[in-house]
Order: structure tokens, then sequence, then C-alpha cells
């Protein structure tokens, strides 16, 4: 039996402070076992038309703290490859949207589908979805670089193979609350959710079949914790938002 407990952050919009950011880490060495830190997407203040060139000073205070990886949001997100590379380029930590494609069929991307992590011999694989920005149906298209594609169908598609190579399946997600309780409802095969884009607050998470979903509000307020332990199959033991 492995123990893991899992760290969470979602929506920061640029609120992690120096303080909030010790605390993290404060919090995480008070853990005496194995732990992975996520987000979920839109850690950056920056929008979808602006970007700055030095890229995001966020993704580098994230980098300090231990971040082990995180999801594209709509903030990190932009349509021209010069504004998504530097928005995402001060990153020393995996970033992931496995429905993101180059419109031009080409590669590579600047995030990546899913990456796994090995922790006490597990194998943890994380798998990113984002809320689609641009898409074959929208005229705007024409002027992006990249395209999105439907995230539950992407997961539908993409879960049972990664499910058959790991001990536990996150998704880290940036489609919202209500679009995770489907991903879960449709998606056999995913352990953990965890969610940002609409700001929910989950004190306790959420079962949906499978799968445990949890939110962490916003701008830093929470930093969600689950405990868990991996044999046979996943159980979670706790999941709690702790205040910074």
């Amino acid at each position: 039996m492995t123990r893991l407990t899992v760290l969470h952050t979602n929506d920061l919009h640029g609120r992690l402070s120096s303080e909030r950011a010790n605390a993290v880490q404060s919090i995480r060495r008070t853990i005496d076992h194995a732990s992975l830190l996520f987000d979920a997407g839109d850690a950056v203040t920056a929008g979808n038309i602006t970007y700055k060139r030095s890229g995001e000073p966020i993704l580098d205070l994230m980098s300090t703290v231990g971040y082990d990886g995180m999801v594209v949001g709509n903030r990190e997100f932009h349509v021209w490859e010069r504004g998504f590379v530097s928005k995402l380029a001060l990153a020393r930590f995996p970033i992931l949207s496995a429905n993101i494609r180059r419109r031009d069929g080409g590669m590579p991307l600047p995030c990546m589908p899913s990456h796994t992590y090995y922790v006490d011999g597990r194998r943890i694989t994380t798998l990113g979805l984002t809320v689609p920005m641009v898409t074959e149906q929208m005229a705007v298209r024409r002027l992006s670089a990249y395209l999105f594609d439907d995230p539950i169908e992407t997961a539908a598609r993409l879960v049972p193979s990664l499910r058959q190579e790991c001990d536990m399946l996150i998704c880290l997600s940036h489609i919202g609350f209500e679009h995770d309780r489907c991903l879960a409802e449709q998606v056999e095969g995913i352990d953990l959710i965890i969610g940002g884009h609409s700001h929910t607050t989950l004190p306790q998470g959420e079962s949906r079949g499978r799968a445990m979903i949890v939110h962490a509000g916003s701008h830093a307020r929470w930093l969600g914790r689950v405990d868990l332990e991996i044999g046979d199959r996943v159980s979670i033991v706790s999941a709690e938002l702790l205040p910074l």
C-alpha cells in the first residue's frame, strides 16, 4: 500500500503572493510521505490577447514552490504561437493539455497531453483537459495557430490506454465543475479530477462513480489536500481545503 497526498490549486489569477507560496511549501513539508502538487489552470493574470514576451512571473514562482504540473487554462492560452510559447516559458514543470492541437497539424506544442510520475514504485499518470477556446466551427479559427477538440471526447479516446499503463489516473481539468461531473460520469477509469475554471469551492470534494472531483475556489484563498492510498485500486481517505 502506497500513501500519497495530492495538493492542488486552481484559478490563481496571479494572486499567489510570496506569503501564500511560503504557506504552500510549509504545508507540504509537514507531510511525512509522498506528495504531489498540481494546479488546474488560470494561474496567470494575462488575458488571451496580450502576453509578456519575457514570460509569466507566477509560473517562475510556482516552479520555485515546487509545483509538479498544471493544465493549460484559458488564461495560459494564446492564439499565436509566440504568445502561447512565451506564456508558458518560465514553467519548470510539465504543462498539460490533451485537447489542443496545431491547426496545421504540425508539432511540437508547448504543452503535452499527459505525464507520468513514479512515486514509491507506483505510476501516477496525469491527463490535461482545457476548455475549448477555438474550434473548427468558429470563424476566428483562421487567426489561430491552434484548435481545440472536445475535452470529454478526447478523454474518452485516451483514458482506456492510459489506464492500462498506470496505477492511478488523475485528470487536471480546466473545463468547469459541471463538465467535470459529465467527465466523471461518461469516462470510466479516472480516479481523481482536479478541476478549475468555474471558481467552485468544494470543501470535501464530490464523488461521481469511480472518480473524486475536487476544486479549490480561486485567487489562492485555499490549498486543496487529498489523502489517498494506492493498492490494487485507489482509495480516497479524505479531501479538504486548507486556508492560505
